[in-house]
Order: structure tokens, then sequence, then C-alpha cells
């Protein structure tokens, strides 16, 4: 069961909105030593939730890089989320009734100041590694910039400085799918599920790639004609799989977070952004990503002052990082073991 944290203050976004309080889901795992040492602050990827050793398989375990017994793992549901923290189906106190479509929009750095409020609550004022994949590396990116001393150590996996047009278009299909679901814009929980659904399913394509595609939904005969193949049901199992568990109003909003992330926005040239990280840091790209490719993760190897560089080779595309477990551990411990 996730811990809460309840901030009754008016919390700024980016935009100039303003929430009139906040409420942030947390998980913790382990136990933190006296010196206040051994912290790991996870940051979450899109659809996953603060129960780290939920969603990302091996690493909460004994001998991994979030051990249990060796360290204080931290992980909190980001703002706009449908896992406990403040988001589009949170009551609106001016209304008293959800928020819905008219929640508004959240940018990486309103997660990460969300965040910072309860790193301070919690008394973290720094931890031994800083650590996330995809938007999870996003929010990483910034609070290194925002906060330089925050973090000894940081891991950006499967991530970019900024999102590209490529991997928006795929977020923009997404949108178009759920806003052709007549029920979008109704207010009730259940709203656009079904064209979440296929945004799902769009999306699924991008995390995984051909080669995935190719290796795990080959069908058993597949010189056979037939107009039944074993992707379609995998296609559509995937979507129910969301459709069940997610909210499309949080989906909607939080893909428009992605799109909007770029860690130089009003700070001048990236370059000159990314030499203020003070954190070592460690840059993990995957052979077969084709949202956030190897070749976004090249400006972060250049600038970042203090970087070292692993590329892992799997056919999983970007979900690699859930996938290829063994391979982080190895590279991840030995980082923190340096």
């Amino acid at each position: 069961m996730a811990k809460i944290f309840q901030y009754d203050n008016p919390f700024e976004l980016e935009s100039g909105e303003v929430l009139p309080s906040l409420t942030i889901a947390y998980d913790t795992f382990g136990t933190l030593n006296e010196d206040r040492s051994n912290a790991i602050w996870v940051c979450h990827a899109l659809t996953a939730n603060s129960d780290v050793a939920d969603w990302w398989p091996h690493t909460v375990e004994k001998g991994c890089f979030l051990d249990p017994d060796r360290y204080f793992t931290i992980c909190a549901n980001f703002l706009g989320s449908h896992y406990g923290t403040t988001g589009p189906l949170s009551i609106n106190p001016a209304t008293a009734e959800a928020w819905y479509g008219d929640f508004p929009k959240v940018t990486v750095r309103d997660m990460v100041k969300a965040h910072q409020l309860l790193a301070a609550y919690l008394s973290i004022n720094r931890v031994k590694l800083l650590i996330g994949s995809s938007i999870g590396g996003f929010q990483c990116l910034e609070w290194a910039v925002m906060q330089p001393d925050f973090a000894e150590r940081a891991a950006f996996i499967a991530t970019t400085p900024r999102t590209k047009p490529w991997a928006a278009a795929f977020n923009e299909s997404q949108r178009m799918a759920i806003e052709n679901d007549p029920t979008f814009g109704q207010r009730k929980a259940e709203a656009g599920l079904n064209g979440m659904a296929t945004a799902r399913s769009i999306a699924l394509m991008s995390y995984r790639g051909g080669m995935a595609y190719d290796k795990t939904q080959e069908d058993e005969v597949p010189d056979e004609a037939g107009f039944v193949r074993r992707v379609q049901s995998y296609q559509r199992y995937q979507g129910e799989k969301l459709r069940r568990r997610f909210n499309a109003y949080s989906y909607y909003r939080l893909s428009q977070t992605v799109d909007s992330h770029n860690l130089a926005r009003g700070r001048g040239c990236l370059e000159d952004v990314l030499k203020q990280i003070k954190a070592k840091s460690l840059v993990i790209a995957i052979t077969s990503d084709i949202l956030f490719p190897p070749s976004d993760h090249k400006e972060l190897v250049e600038y970042i002052p203090d970087v070292r560089y692993h590329l892992i080779d799997s056919d999983f595309g970007h979900d690699g990082f859930l996938v290829e477990h063994k391979q982080l551990n190895e590279i991840i411990l030995n980082f923190l073991n340096e």
C-alpha cells in the first residue's frame, strides 16, 4: 500500500495555473541508514506506479541494484498519473468534483518540483543514486539540473534531453485515437477508455519495434495464408490490459507532458545546460530502441561532465529497460560500486 504525502498549499505549475493542494503517493523499500547515505530515488515511466517491485522486474531484490538490504529506495507517483498522486480523477476543491478534462497541463519540471517537496518532507537532502528510464529519465535530467547537489550519481536510461518530432508523432496519433472515442470529454472516470486501448496499441509498436514483434509474435505456421494473426490478439490484449487499469484523461495529459519535454527550454543552449550536471552520470541506450534511439543519447554523453556510456544489445526496443534486467543489474551495480 502506497504512503501518502499531503501538501495543503497552492502548487503553481510552470504554465502559471495553480493546483489548490497536492497529494503524492509514494513507496519505500529497505531502511535508511544512520548517516542517510544509502538512499536511491527512482523516477518511474509513463503508466507505472510508485511500487517499483511491481513494474521493474528483478531490481528490488537481494544482489540487485535496488537491493533492500543495502539501499533505501524511494519512488513517487508523478503528477497527473492515475496511481494516487493528484491527477484528472482527483477532486478539484473549487468544484467539489473530479477535474477530468479540466486538469491542467503539466510539465516534467512540475513533476520534479512536486517530488522535491516530498524529498524535503522525508528529509532526503541527497541521494546515492537518482535513476529513471524513458519519462523517468526526463525527470532525472530535470532534477539533476534543477538541484545539482541532490544526487551523488545519476542514471539516465533509454531517454532523451528533448522529445523529438518522431516520438511526438506517436503521441499525437494516440491522442487522435482517444479523441475519436465518442465518450471522451464526458465527466466520468470511464470516458475514453476504448480510445485509450487503441492508443496503447499504437504506443506498443514504438516501445517494442519490429525485431521484438517478429521474434515474439510470429504465427505457428507462418507460411500459411490467413486473416487471423497472432499479433492481432496481442495488440488487443495490450490495449485491454491498460484499459482495465488506467484512465484516459491521465493518459492524454501525460502524452502532452512527454511532448513538452525540452531540458534546455528557457535555459540557453543544451550543451551549457548539460554541463551544469554535477552528479557522476551513467547513460544507457538500447540498440533496437526506435522511440529514443542511441543517437538521442549522444548529447548526454558529449556534454555531461562526468559520464559513462553503455549500449545494451537487445531485440526488445525501448521496452528493453524492462526486459534486460541481467544487463542492467551488471552495469548499474558496477557503477554504484566504483
